[in-house]
């Protein structure tokens, strides 16, 4: 254009409009590859926070395994010593007793008898009523007694309320 190459009026004030339409619409491009980059840079500070998060609650995450771990092998170990004590504790027991408690302990999430103790069952921790703490008090104590509620063996002691 500035060399003269255009003769036609009509050509020259068309091409001057359309660079002119070409500047704004690279302004335009210019602004929105300006707020792209904003909020990529927004994303990125946002990314690295997380990352950070992550990384400390990954950190927690592998210490509290480390504890659960720890502590399983503590349980697992005097579940094993209590489990080797239990051969002495058992001797005497009637095999039939022995096999209806461990039958009770199996369904009943790990306990099979309970103590009866102001005169309620420890195991369901429901109150017996009076006629049943009568037939209890009359039972023989060499005699199973069992909780009507849940069926667990009954365990009389001195403050069982008889």
């Amino acid at each position: 254009m500035d060399q003269g190459l255009v003769s036609n009026p009509k050509d020259l004030e068309r091409m001057q409009r359309e660079l002119e339409s070409l500047e704004r619409r690279i302004g335009s491009l210019e602004d929105d590859e300006l707020e792209v980059m904003e909020k990529l840079e927004e994303a990125q500070r946002a990314l690295a926070h997380l990352d950070e998060q992550l990384r400390a609650h990954d950190e927690r995450l592998a210490a509290l395994a480390a504890e659960r771990d720890r502590r399983f092998t503590e349980i697992d170990a005097e579940l094993a010593t209590v489990e080797g004590g239990r051969g002495a504790k058992v001797e005497g027991v009637p095999t039939d007793l022995l096999a209806l408690y461990d039958k009770l302990r199996a369904s009943k999430g790990g306990v099979g008898a309970a103590e009866l103790r102001a005169r309620q069952c420890g195991g369901c921790r429901l109150t017996l009523d009076n006629a049943e703490l009568a037939v209890i008090a009359r039972t023989p104590v060499d005699q199973v007694v069992r909780c009507e509620e849940c069926s667990r063996i009954l365990v009389r002691t001195p403050e069982s309320g008889l």
